[in-house]
C-alpha cells in the first residue's frame, strides 16, 4: 500500500460476515491463551493480524494456523520493542486500524509478601506498556482517519477475589480502566475510539495455578469475550468509546 495515499478507516470495505475486512489489527500477548483466540477471531472477521509476543517459535506456530497473520517478536515491557512493533507494522502494512493491548502478567500472593520490584514489573507490563503502545498507535491512526484501541482489563479491576490475592494485578487493571476512559476523552476528536474488555476467569497459562481446567465449571471454561471484541473493533461500534464491557458471567455482580 502506498503510504503517500492512505485509505481512511471509513473507506475500508466490510460485510456483516467479515466486519473487519481489510483492517490491520495489532495484538500483543498473542502467543498463548486469549491472545491466540483473539487472533483467530479477528482473522475470521477478515482482518490482517500482526501478532506480537516474546516467544518467537510459539508466535510463528500460532501464525501458521491463522490466515493473514504475520509476527513481530517483541517484549512489551521494553520501550524500544514497543516502538519496533508499531514501526514494523507500518512498514509492512502502511496503516494500523486497531490495537488490542492484551499482553499481561500477574504475581499472585498476599500484599505483605509482594516485593516492590515485582509490583512494579506487573504495572510496567499491564499499564505502562498499553499506555505507550496506544500513544504510538494513535499517532499512526491519526494519519489514516482513526481507529480502534481495545484494552484487555479484568473483572479484578472492579472487585477483589479472595482466592486470587494480587495487589499489583488489581492496581494495574483498575488503572487500565481509568486510562481507557481518559484516552477515549482525549482522542475522540481524531476518530480514535478506546474501549476495554474486562473478562472474568478462563483457562490460560496465567490462571493455571489458580484454576484447573478439569475442575472449572462449563460456564467458566466457555467464557471467551471474542464476539464483543470483534464488535468493538468494527464499524458497528462506531459510536462507542470510553466504555468497559464486562464479560464475566455476572461475577462482578456477586
Amino acid at each position: 500500500m502506498d503510504m503517500a495515499d492512505p485509505v481512511t478507516a471509513e473507506q475500508v470495505a466490510a460485510t456483516p460476515e467479515q466486519p473487519l475486512d481489510g483492517r490491520v489489527v495489532v495484538i500483543t500477548g498473542a502467543s498463548s491463551g486469549l491472545g491466540v483466540q483473539m487472533a483467530a477471531a479477528a482473522s475470521r472477521a477478515g482482518a490482517h493480524v500482526v501478532l506480537a509476543a516474546r516467544r518467537r517459535e510459539r508466535l510463528e506456530e500460532v501464525a501458521r494456523t491463522v490466515p493473514r497473520a504475520d509476527t513481530v517478536t517483541a517484549d512489551v515491557a521494553r520501550s524500544d520493542d514497543r516502538r519496533r512493533l508499531i514501526d514494523a507494522t507500518m512498514e509492512r502494512h502502511g496503516r494500523i486500524d486497531a490495537l488490542i493491548n492484551n499482553a499481561g502478567i500477574s504475581h499472585t500472593g498476599p500484599a505483605l509478601r509482594q516485593d516492590v520490584a515485582d509490583f512494579s514489573r506487573v504495572v510496567a507490563v499491564n499499564l505502562v506498556a498499553p499506555f505507550e503502545l496506544s500513544c504510538l498507535a494513535a499517532t499512526a491512526m491519526r494519519r489514516t482517519g482513526g481507529g480502534s484501541i481495545v484494552n484487555i482489563a479484568s473483572v479484578m479491576g472492579f472487585r477483589s477475589i479472595d482466592q486470587a490475592p494480587d495487589a499489583a494485578y488489581v492496581a494495574s487493571k483498575a488503572g487500565l480502566i481509568g486510562l481507557t476512559r481518559e484516552l477515549a476523552s482525549q482522542w475522540g476528536r481524531h476518530g480514535i475510539r478506546v474501549n476495554a474488555l474486562a473478562p472474568g476467569f478462563f483457562a490460560s497459562e496465567m490462571t493455571e495455578g489458580l484454576i484447573s481446567p478439569g475442575e472449572a465449571p462449563d460456564w467458566l471454561r466457555a467464557q471467551t469475550p471474542l464476539e464483543p471484541l470483534v464488535f468493538l473493533l468494527g464499524a458497528g461500534s462506531a459510536f462507542v468509546t470510553g466504555q468497559v464491557l464486562l464479560v464475566d458471567g455476572g461475577l462482578a455482580t456477586r
